[in-house]
């Protein structure tokens, strides 16, 4: 069987295909995971919550405002930030639930 041009491009396409399928699922797609947890989790911020801004600096929420949140870094030290420039949640705030707690105290 000879190597034909027709079947040298065939055999060329089909490598640069599975490359690219490659490349998608190790780098690509892990990084839109990421991007969309990263997306939820500022979505889901709230006052009381413990955070982390990109440059380091930690604080708790105590104000939200559309695209700003006011952190407070230390007593009577409030700091305004954009809401992407938040890196990461350390500590969720505690929500109490009314309905949990007299369950509670009507099985006793």
């Amino acid at each position: 069987m000879e190597a034909t041009p027709m079947n040298s491009i065939l055999s060329m396409v089909i490598y640069f295909a599975v490359i690219l399928g490659f490349f998608w699922l190790i780098i690509i797609r892990p990084q839109r995971k990421q991007e969309k947890a990263h997306r939820e989790m500022l979505s889901n911020l709230q006052p009381g919550d413990q955070v982390v801004t990109i440059g380091g600096i930690k604080g708790k929420i105590i104000k939200i405002k559309e695209d700003n949140i006011r952190l407070r870094v230390s007593s009577n030290v409030d700091i305004d930030f954009v809401r992407n420039s938040i890196s990461r949640v350390e500590k969720k705030a505690e929500v109490k639930d009314n309905k949990s707690e007299e369950l509670i105290e009507s099985e006793e």
